[in-house]
């Protein structure tokens, strides 16, 4: 059977410019442990937008392809493909990817975390015009390298919520497992109100938060947040959001502080607001240092602080899982934006830069 040698891709060429819509060689054959699949749905992630924008790059790194939340159908397999779970994989099997690992390194063997292997390897970190050229989710056709972790999706889960399982949901469903157990009745405070965000929000009520107060902007995502669980939102623009926060919870604090923002004052804000023996998770923190804070209030406090990145397939496996489980819990369509083809993909990178929208779809094959 012959298999498509050619795919159109959105191609970034320039930080903050347009995408470039480009044809791309494909492989002329399927490796061993490696897939090709035709892309039916890629939701957009803030890395996605942080790569356009260029406050996450490095020299070397364009052009590419964006998009690492992503589904497709199979349209051609190698020998002895296999998804995480050893479950063999064919044609028209409907699959998602996470990162690549190279299960040989300190961080794989020792450790067993795959989010510390020192080769883990996105779609989004391939050059588009060095082999296997397209890998990434803004494109018709992708290349399922051996080495990336693939899963086969159950038919209930929707294409936009699998999508959005291969990163924002598994990097906040393992955000909560490493802050640890959410007490019954506890408050939790969300600082972001992004997709991340909003989805932890919903996270941390299911999880038996007591009160959820979300931390972000503009006015419309909070709303969004409202609907998603939050029992009270703080706009940061009104004021200083420590004071806020203190007002709402009596003074008190709050037990669960998760920073899903990444703005430099995330650090003292999340600190001046935690609770005696409080706990903070930083998740959102990818730029550049944030503004400082006294070590002695973690001291004094008493406050544990966990970093936690992204997550692995365990966890893109347990956030299938949390989407099928919880499926009528919470309005989750309603965090994705309607699907677009390729050729509007830079206008959604757009309006996600801008705040338009908070979970950008985009359908290659329209």
């Amino acid at each position: 059977m012959s298999i498509p040698t050619l795919t159109r891709a959105a191609v970034l060429t320039a930080h903050g410019e347009p995408l470039t819509l480009q044809e791309l060689p494909l492989p002329s054959e399927v490796e061993p442990g490696a897939a090709l699949v035709r892309i039916a749905c890629t939701t957009l992630c803030g890395t996605d937008i942080e790569i356009w924008e260029g406050r996450m790059t490095f020299p070397g790194m364009l052009p590419m392809v964006l998009g690492h939340e992503m589904v497709g159908e199979i349209v051609a397999v190698g020998t002895d493909t296999r998804d995480a779970l050893g479950r063999p994989l064919s044609a028209s099997d409907r699959i998602g990817w996470s990162e690549s690992t190279c299960g040989e390194c300190h961080g794989c063997v020792v450790l067993r975390e795959p989010v510390a292997c020192s080769r883990r390897g996105y779609g989004f970190l391939q050059r588009a015009d060095v082999h296997p050229f397209a890998t990434a989710g803004l494109s018709e056709y992708a290349y399922v390298t051996p080495g990336a972790a693939k899963l086969l999706l159950p038919p209930t889960v929707k294409d936009t919520w699998a999508s959005m399982a291969g990163c924002a949901a598994k990097t906040v469903l393992r955000a909560f497992e490493r802050a640890g157990r959410i007490r019954p009745g506890s408050t939790v405070v969300v600082q972001g109100s992004g997709a991340l965000g909003i989805f932890a929000t919903a996270v941390a009520k299911i999880a038996g938060a007591g009160r959820v107060i979300t931390v972000g902007a503009p006015a419309v995502r909070l709303e969004l947040a409202a609907r998603f669980g939050a029992d009270a939102v703080v706009d940061f623009r009104d004021g200083p959001v420590v004071d806020q926060v203190l007002e709402l919870t009596g003074g008190l604090g709050a037990d669960h502080v998760f920073d899903f923002a990444g703005a430099p004052s995330v650090g003292p804000d999340a600190v001046g607001m935690a609770a005696q023996r409080g706990t903070i998770a930083i998740v959102g923190s990818t730029g550049p240092a944030g503004d400082g804070f006294a070590l002695s209030t973690i001291m004094g406090k008493e406050l544990t602080v966990v970093g936690s990145l992204n997550g692995d397939i365990s966890d893109y496996a347990r956030a299938i899982d949390f989407f099928a489980a919880f499926a009528d819990r919470y309005p989750w369509d309603a965090l994705f934006s309607a699907p677009v083809g390729l050729a509007d993909a830079s206008d959604k990178i757009a309006r996600m830069h801008h705040l338009d929208e908070v979970k950008a779809v985009i359908d290659p094959r329209m």
